[in-house]
């Protein structure tokens, strides 16, 4: 049986709310998720590739996700195209997934945790219907919401797997 991950860090939004409060916690609850996957192991765990034919890694994921969070959210929402990647760099557009060897897993994660309040702090005083610029087109807060959901529910199922093979742990 699959148990629940439950920690008071992790909270399901009510069945019914307004959209931005809908939005904001589902954010949020994938968010404590993708964290609540990576804790309890040790660093070199954490930077492990168990599946031999990927490069996916718990601390890669929070590197990734770190890097997401300042481009939806500072490059595209406040149109600050020049804000520096994290990690990325013209001769490694990868360098948040590794290498790894050298990676200090709490500054990494501190990093992801500061991104997450920046991105929430650059939300806060916009509407849904607010916009910054992706590929020169308008691009809503709705829409960057709606994505960001998306794309930590993914990296969440990766998560889930990555981390099932490292230590057998499995939970909802």
């Amino acid at each position: 049986m699959v148990e629940d991950l439950d920690d008071p860090r992790r909270i399901e939004p009510g069945f019914v709310l307004d959209e931005r409060a809908m939005l904001e916690a589902w954010l949020d609850f994938h968010r404590v998720t993708l964290r609540l996957k990576c804790e309890g192991l040790d660093a070199r765990a954490l930077r492990r590739r168990p599946i031999k034919t990927s490069a996916l890694s718990l601390h890669g994921l929070i590197r990734h996700m770190a890097e997401v969070e300042r481009g939806w959210f500072h490059r595209v929402l406040l149109r600050e195209p020049d804000v520096p990647h994290i990690w990325r760099s013209p001769d490694l557009p990868d360098a948040d997934w590794g290498p790894l060897d050298d990676a200090d897993w709490s500054h990494d994660l501190h990093t992801w945790e500061r991104e997450c309040q920046e991105s929430r702090r650059a939300a806060a005083s916009l509407t849904l219907d607010d916009t910054g610029v992706r590929h020169e087109r308008a691009c809503s807060l709705r829409w960057i919401f709606n994505h960001m959901i998306e794309e930590y529910a993914r990296h969440n199922g990766h998560a889930d797997l990555i981390r099932e093979l490292l230590d057998g742990a499995v939970g909802w």
